[in-house]
């Protein structure tokens, strides 16, 4: 008959085996993370240096909201609103929203024509130094092969993990990674669509709750629970996880009710675990990482603000960000676009440049994956003057001061996108600065010659000699003189390129 052994037993056997052998060390305590989750460890964070230096990257609005590609990629909100010509519009192309919802595009979310590769070097080609997918939007379709819902790119729609794919082509041709997430929006997006009757398939339990294309159903107005926000952070975290992002582009969406102060509140702690997490991360990586955000979402120096379809009105002592799009209407790929010159593009990056921002731009690819040849335009007509100014953009800084000219006496505090907007003239000068060169961009072409005040013998921006004025693209130096009103410079007979045109000018150092 079997017996137990005693406690008293149990324990001599473990001290006599710990003086024969040497008891095994105690498992050393995990070491602290480089970050903790409080914002005055986060704001410790600096600015990737890479991301100061790059300047310029574009990313894609692409998903199940390109198959309709009617008027915006907010299709998705009003399409179940009956008081919207959305939903009529929908009712007369595709039936009911009550029998055919926002769930049923994705298995037309094909993408049989996508090439991350193709767009990558499209993208190289056009000058990009980061770039990548919105990897979520606010209609909660995941574009990249998630566990942690069944609504992504992987199992739906395509059937491909498409983030993947993108990090492996724009990793390889030595740009950074940008994935951007919106989906923090998603908690209202559909709250249109919530009725008595329950007939639509965004209350539906099958397409409804935690893991779920749609939201937890809930009363309109109502904050996000706890559970909903755990999901926002561990979508984020997979991405991390599986894609190492160099960038994570944040939209707003929960600071959208007063009344949600309580949710705020507890949505910090959401914000500081993951910001720790992925700072921390970066360490383990040995790299160089950055987040941006709009407004008042994260406490200033815990992130990079990001301005959108907008810019500063002068020069800002932290970097920064703009993100807007090729096309002044939407986001994503519509029928009717309404889409920027080059030159325009070209301008708002000098423009932002000079005042120590960056820029990011859009595009929105067709459903089946291909960009549309205007947009393909547009971006390597911005890679063709890159080419030849680049050395005025990448891996500059400010200078004392970002530009002068006619568009400088604007008196806005921040400039914001408009439909059409005044174009910039020869007299509009941009300055940006790279080791002992001042590059004056000159906005427009000035005709014979141009005259820079900022230096000018008695400018206070200035005081030392000039001995060069050359332009970027042209081989022969060019004449100029210099007096108290400035510093006049005759321009060359044959413009270098078709946009702006670029002084360098060494100055003493």
């Amino acid at each position: 008959m079997s017996r137990k052994p005693s406690l008293v037993s149990v324990i001599a056997c473990f001290v006599l085996l710990c003086g024969m052998a040497g008891c095994a060390a105690a498992p050393a305590p995990k070491a602290e993370a480089p970050y903790q989750p409080q914002w005055d460890s986060i704001t410790k964070h600096t600015v990737p240096e890479w991301f100061r230096d790059a300047k310029f990257g574009i990313y894609a609005h692409w998903g199940p909201y390109s198959v309709p590609a009617h008027k915006t990629e907010w299709y998705p909100h009003h399409m179940y609103n009956p008081d919207s010509d959305f939903y009529q519009w929908h009712k007369n192309n595709f039936g009911d929203p009550a029998e055919f919802g926002y769930k049923d595009f994705v298995p037309e979310f094909k993408a049989e024509n996508f090439d991350a590769d193709r767009w990558a070097e499209l993208f190289r080609r056009a000058g990009a130094r980061f770039a990548g997918p919105v990897a979520e939007h606010h209609d909660g379709f995941s574009m990249w092969d998630s566990a942690i819902t069944g609504w992504d790119a992987g199992e739906r729609g395509p059937k491909r993990d498409i983030t993947g794919e993108l990090e492996e082509a724009v990793k390889k041709r030595g740009m950074k990674f940008v994935t951007s997430f919106h989906h923090a929006r998603k908690w209202w997006y559909y709250e249109y669509s919530y009725t008595e009757d329950d007939k639509y398939d965004t209350e539906d339990p099958q397409y409804a709750g935690i893991g779920k294309i749609y939201p937890p159903p809930h009363q309109k107005g109502a904050p996000p629970t706890g559970e909903y926000m755990e999901e926002w952070q561990a979508k984020v975290r997979e991405v991390i996880d599986k894609y190492q992002p160099d960038l994570l582009w944040f939209d707003g969406g929960l600071k959208r009710k007063k009344f949600w102060r309580s949710a705020v509140k507890d949505f910090e702690q959401h914000k500081q675990r993951l910001l720790a997490y992925y700072y921390s991360k970066a360490v383990d990586w040995d790299r160089e990482v950055g987040v941006t955000y709009k407004g008042e979402d994260i406490p200033k120096g815990a992130g990079i603000l990001d301005i959108e379809r907008g810019r500063m009105s002068g020069l800002s002592e932290h970097p920064w960000l703009t993100d807007t799009s090729v096309d002044r209407k939407a986001w994503c790929h519509i029928r009717n676009p309404d889409y920027k010159s080059v030159n325009q593009l070209v301008d708002v990056l000098a423009d932002i440049v000079s005042k120590n921002g960056c820029m990011l731009l859009n595009i929105g690819p067709r459903a089946d994956g291909t960009i549309p040849d205007a947009q393909k335009d547009l971006l390597l007509g911005i890679g063709e003057w890159l080419d030849v100014n680049g050395e005025a953009i990448y891996g500059t800084r400010p200078w004392v001061v970002y530009g002068e000219g006619p568009s400088t006496k604007s008196g806005e505090k921040e400039i914001k996108e408009r439909r059409k907007e005044a174009a910039y003239t020869g007299l509009d000068l941009r300055f940006t600065t790279k080791g002992k060169n001042l590059y004056a961009i000159c906005l427009g072409w000035p005709g014979d010659e141009v005259t820079i005040e900022s230096l000018g013998t008695d400018s206070p921006h200035y005081s030392g000699n000039l001995s060069i004025v050359s332009m970027l693209g042209v081989d022969m130096p060019l004449k100029w003189v210099r007096d108290q009103d400035g510093l006049t410079v005759k321009m060359p007979r044959r413009r270098p390129c078709d946009h702006a045109v670029v002084l360098r000018i060494p100055l003493e150092q």
